[in-house]
């Protein structure tokens, strides 16, 4: 028994996300306390369709809850900052979504708060959970690719490609400054930033909204939802559709990546390419059980993922079987498996490998980059790195 039916864990956020949470848990055996909803009535209907067995009405009751060791964040973004504090205060164990807060001053106190508390802190950047991004970080790690030189790729979706599109993502209150950078360029950029063991310390950015005026229905819309026929009204769209990054890291690589919310046909292509002094690796989200392997005086190759073919790294995040596709959901039960044993060990594991507070933080520094470089057209440091 791995002593996961030990612990209570409570999740805030009753739509997509938060739905994959549950499903994740479930997984690996933990007991689920109850979920807190955007309003007790809505709690209330989630917790009934997902079998949960308490929707809280407040975060106070959620808090106040003895059989809840660990809370899950899943609300929209401008939630986060308060949500978390709360929660850290009231002596719990937090995995967060991503972005980690709204502004990289919400986030900097954030991570002292976790550091002060003694707690396990998270953020959900599960796509370094796909087993091959884990077998990937492993070759660069043991020098397969050699020194790396160039990072590049993209994070292409299509969900928000027509005017008739709507989420609470787009509008600044709820969901900040940035949307495709923030929601899903973070994702791509912690992921490069993992696998090839530096961060961007400058970049160069040009975002554009090429959608100003969007219709917003009156009344909830679930994220990926297709638009309907329902009753709606005009809003100025100020956050970006899409982005173009160039990139520098801290070991000397170049890199760039696109980001985009309106390609249509991209359902969910996040991709990246590192190319080393010695060799390239290459990977998609749409097809996450073969890794590329470029060479420049053999044939190159493509791994498909099995446990009995992978490094070490690679292996132990692989849950079934070669041949028998590892996806979206996997990469949730995997990172949960690893911060809930670290939870019950009592601290962060010097091997750990997912995303700490201090990841967090970092992205949204990043964020803050990009808007000052489109904003004046130029390079612009990260704050804190390099």
């Amino acid at each position: 028994m791995n002593g996961f039916s030990d612990l209570g864990i409570a999740v805030i956020g009753t739509g997509f996300i938060g739905t994959v949470h549950i499903g994740a848990l479930r997984r690996l055996g933990m007991h689920i306390a109850g979920v807190l909803g955007s309003n007790a009535a809505r709690g209330a209907e989630r917790a009934a369709a997902l079998g949960v067995p308490r929707a809280y009405d407040s975060l106070d009751q959620l808090l106040a809850d003895p059989a809840v060791d660990a809370v899950h964040v899943t609300s929209p973004n401008h939630a986060h900052y308060a949500q978390v504090k709360a929660i850290l205060a009231a002596g719990k164990h937090v995995i967060c979504e991503k972005p980690l807060a709204m502004t990289s001053a919400e986030s900097a106190e954030m991570v002292e708060l976790a550091r002060a508390s003694g707690r396990i802190a998270a953020v959900c950047y599960n796509t370094r959970f796909y087993p091959l991004n884990q077998q990937a970080r492993g070759m660069v790690s043991a020098g397969e690719l050699g020194d790396i030189r160039l990072v590049t790729g993209h994070y292409h979706q299509d969900w928000l490609a027509k005017a008739s599109d709507w989420n609470w993502r787009l509008e600044t209150d709820e969901g900040g400054a940035l949307r495709s950078v923030a929601d899903i360029g973070t994702h791509w950029i912690d992921l490069v930033s993992f696998i090839a063991g530096a961060k961007p310390t400058a970049i160069l950015a040009e975002l554009a909204t090429f959608i100003p005026e969007r219709r917003r229905p009156l009344g909830p819309v679930e994220t990926f939802a297709k638009a309907g026929a329902e009753a709606s009204e005009a809003r100025r769209i100020e956050t970006d559709d899409a982005a173009l990054i160039l990139l520098r890291f801290a070991n000397g690589a170049r890199g760039s990546i696109t980001t985009s919310q309106v390609s249509h046909g991209r359902k969910n292509a996040m991709s990246w390419e590192i190319s080393g002094a010695a060799g390239s690796a290459a990977w998609n989200s749409e097809h996450p059980d073969h890794l590329w392997l470029g060479h420049r005086e053999v044939p190159n190759q493509v791994l498909q993922r099995d446990p009995g073919l992978m490094n070490a790294l690679g292996s132990a995040a692989a849950s079934l079987p070669g041949g028998h596709i590892e996806g979206f959901a996997d990469t949730f039960f995997a990172l949960f498996g690893a911060v809930y044993a670290d939870i019950l060990a009592g601290r962060r594991s010097e091997q750990a490998n997912y995303a700490s507070f201090e990841d967090g933080h970092y992205e949204m520094l990043f964020c803050d980059a990009v808007l000052k470089s489109a904003r004046e057209s130029s390079w612009v440091d990260v704050g804190g790195q390099g």
